[in-house]
């Protein structure tokens, strides 16, 4: 695993009491359920970021020394710039050619994808970071992903470039920016808030030739991302936990704005609504595979063409509820049955490549 803090344990003080409440679905109903829970937020305007700021992204976790906590300069284990709130080294309109000259507001769902200035977008500390001003300018636009061949590196690793057009991130190969390991699940959740928050907005601004930052989206209120994009965040999400540094900083904005991010206290809502990430099968014939009845009374057979080496049985909460090693294939089918009704996703595995596939059982 990677991150600080890992699997780290939310305050019993943090969440309010019945806070999520009314969040008793799954799928897009429950995303539906979070985003009435956390809309209607305290706008604090944009020149209240940097006050959040000095609550919210302050360094108590790395060199702990109350300096600024920028996810695009921050190295975990080595020497970096730092900057301090009201230092003078706000962003006054100059310098900024330069990484540690000036430090911004990163809108982390680009401005181009909302519109300027629009409100409550524009100044919502969930998803809007403070940032070195050089490396902000870097990313510009551009959707996160892997990046393949790096054309431009931050001091801390984070890195601009073509993506990896392979593996966990297949289908894009544009230009993408990709912050270190340290931080991938935390955009990630940043940008599921985003998806969730302004889920009524998301219709209609989809065009992917007026922003990069939009190829990420699919222009729906509920899926909300492109198949590419939402296998990258749910891969980083399931490859970083939510940390320390997370839950402090979930706080100090709901103290300021009057809402949360439901993926930082609760993560097992991510699996809940979009499931979990898929791996690439290097094989047709498996990502072709088939399950029929779904949804299903009872039974369900698994149709493939290819030996499965394990079927893993997995609830919407993460939790592996049956794995069946080596199962018996007959006539190119699979059998399982006896599975309480509920919402689940079936891992089938072949070699070194894997599928996921929802099932409903009614």
């Amino acid at each position: 695993m990677i991150g600080i803090a890992q699997n780290a344990t939310q305050s019993v003080n943090s969440i309010p009491p019945g806070y999520y409440n009314t969040a008793t679905g799954t799928g897009y109903s429950l995303k539906t359920q979070l985003s009435n829970i956390i809309d209607n937020h305290n706008d604090r305007g944009y020149g209240g970021l940097y006050t959040t700021y000095t609550t919210s992204d302050i360094d108590s976790f790395y060199e702990n020394n109350g300096t600024m906590l920028d996810m695009y300069t921050e190295n975990p284990t080595g020497s970096e710039c730092e900057f301090i709130y009201g230092g003078g080294l706000q962003d006054d309109g100059t310098l900024g050619n330069n990484e540690c000259e000036r430090y911004n507001r990163e809108h982390t769902i680009p401005q181009s994808y909302f519109g300027d200035g629009v409100q409550p977008m524009y100044s919502d500390a969930h998803f809007v970071i403070p940032s070195d001003k050089r490396v902000n300018a870097q990313r510009g636009d551009l959707p996160f992903g892997k990046v393949n061949v790096a054309n431009w590196t931050s001091l801390n690793g984070s890195k601009r470039g073509s993506n990896l057009n392979s593996g966990y991130s297949a289908g894009f190969s544009g230009t993408v920016f990709e912050p270190i390991d340290e931080f991938k699940g935390d955009f990630a959740r940043l940008l599921f808030y985003f998806a969730t928050r302004y889920q009524t907005n998301l219709v209609g601004f989809y065009n992917s030739s007026a922003s990069l930052s939009k190829v990420m989206f699919d222009g729906t209120a509920d899926h909300a991302f492109s198949q590419t994009f939402l296998n990258i965040l749910l891969t980083w999400n399931t490859q970083d936990p939510v940390s320390d540094k997370e839950i402090i900083r979930n706080d100090a904005i709901y103290a300021r704005q009057n809402n949360r991010n439901p993926y930082i206290d609760h993560n097992e809502y991510v699996t809940a609504i979009w499931g979990l990430p898929l791996a690439v099968s290097t094989f047709d014939s498996l990502s072709s595979v088939s399950i029929y009845p779904n949804p299903s009374n009872d039974v369900i057979n698994i149709a493939t063409e290819i030996a499965l080496d394990e079927i893993d049985i997995i609830t919407i909460n993460g939790q592996v509820l049956q794995q069946i090693k080596k199962p018996v294939i007959q006539n190119n089918n699979y059998t399982i049955s006896n599975l309480p009704k509920g919402f689940y996703f079936i891992k089938l595995s072949s070699d070194s490549s894997s599928v996921t596939k929802k099932v409903v059982i009614n």
